[in-house]
């Protein structure tokens, strides 16, 4: 952003959260070239597509189209747009949802569907993610659980406007410059799942194989676990745990206390607690994919297992185990994935002695830290990255560089 020089001569824009804009440009409400698009249909049409709130990217201006569907029913009212119309998620607007439509379709009535003239799309979509431009979008809004934005509050944001020759320019080059960073996001993006495979290929390969490639191997006589060291055993996951309920915690939930467990981590407190030790936490209802490893006082919801860890099994070995588990294959339930202590006891898996367990786990700790670190590093590249393109995008639609000369 710093190799564009700004402009010449500057004026103050009136608007103590707007910063001074070029000379030349002017500053108007939204509502003086926007047009609300307000109509509204239930017909039910197969071949009409179909954009809902969960099919916009949070903050990039991407149509993101999911597999869900979001429309109560075939009859329910939805709003009608046409392509070049900005969709403006108006429900939690710091959301920051807004997204350039390229075809005719119908949308979820939490969309505000806007009209530009007099600006080219691009401008207005950028203006209404920009951050400053969110806050004031908030500070209208009604309902503090479900903040929703309306065309009232919208309508009256100021919002600095070049010519439209320089509007093509700032577009052109914005477009230009995003699409550059998004390509360095999707490479950087994909090198993580690259990690991610690694990560559970190391992990699936330890507690099949184990450490040491020159042991001896026999037939496990089970298809997925394939070959495994002549002195291991197969046997079912319940020899290794023993499976338990997790249970409700409403009548003990407290502001501090014991932690209490989700499929996502620690999600509240607890007066009281379901156990302490080491444990793994597994799935039982909705996420059952991601199994945690605890060593503490706490407690766990109804939609998890708990397990209490035989004394012959290491629990961090137990707990890489449990990543092993094909959990999609056992699923019963595939609106709402549930999983059944029946299927999680009987489930084979492979195992030595308590000290290799031990030697594994730790080498599996390392290795996963490593490659976490790994993670977390190029995460942390992603997250700037997308800073620096917001922040690109809303100094050259804000005038705070020229676009029309060539970069420094």
């Amino acid at each position: 952003m710093s190799h564009y020089k700004p402009y010449t001569a500057y004026k103050e824009s009136g608007v103590g959260w707007i910063e001074p804009i070029p000379k030349h440009w002017d500053i108007v409400r939204i509502k003086r070239f926007t047009t609300l698009n307000t109509a509204r249909t239930s017909e039910a049409r197969d071949n009409i597509p179909y954009i809902g709130l969960e099919d916009v990217e949070s903050g990039s201006g991407k149509y993101a189209p999911t597999e869900s569907n979001s429309r109560q029913s075939d009859t329910s009212t939805v709003g009608v747009f046409s392509k070049g119309q900005v969709l403006y998620g108006k429900l939690r607007p710091y959301l920051r949802k807004a997204i350039i439509t390229d075809f005719d379709g119908v949308c979820s009535t939490e969309f505000l569907a806007l009209q530009p003239d007099r600006v080219l799309p691009e401008l207005l979509q950028n203006w209404l993610l920009s951050p400053h431009v969110t806050q004031q979008i908030e500070s209208t809004c009604e309902g503090a659980k479900m903040p929703r934005a309306d065309w009232e509050g919208i309508g009256n944001i100021l919002m600095p406007l070049p010519p439209v020759e320089e509007q093509i320019v700032i577009r052109d080059r914005t477009r230009a410059e995003a699409s550059r960073i998004d390509t360095l996001i999707s490479k950087k993006a994909r090198f993580i799942e690259l990690l991610k495979e690694k990560r559970q290929a190391l992990i699936t390969h330890a507690v099949t194989k184990g450490l040491n490639s020159d042991v001896k191997m026999k037939d496990s006589g089970v298809e997925w676990i394939g070959e495994i060291p002549e002195h291991w055993k197969i046997a079912q996951f319940r020899r290794l745990v023993s499976i338990k309920n997790g249970s409700d915690h409403k009548d003990i939930e407290a502001e501090k206390g014991f932690p209490v467990y989700g499929s996502g981590g620690v999600f509240s407190y607890a007066t009281n607690y379901i156990y302490d030790g080491e444990s793994v936490l597994l799935g039982r209802k909705g996420t059952i994919d991601k199994p945690l490893y605890v060593n503490e006082k706490f407690w766990t919801v109804d939609t998890m297992y708990w397990t209490q860890i035989m004394p012959n099994v290491n629990g961090k070995f137990c707990y890489y185990i449990a990543k092993t588990i094909p959990f999609d294959y056992y699923a019963t339930n595939t609106a709402r994935p549930s999983m059944t202590q029946t299927d999680l006891g009987s489930h084979l898996v492979a195992f030595p002695d308590r000290s290799e367990q031990s030697r594994i786990a730790s080498a599996l700790d390392f290795e996963s830290t490593r490659i976490d670190e790994l993670i977390s590093k190029t995460q942390k590249s992603i997250d700037l990255l997308k800073e620096r393109r917001s922040a690109f995008i809303t100094a050259a639609v804000t005038g705070q560089i020229d676009l029309q000369g060539e970069p420094a």
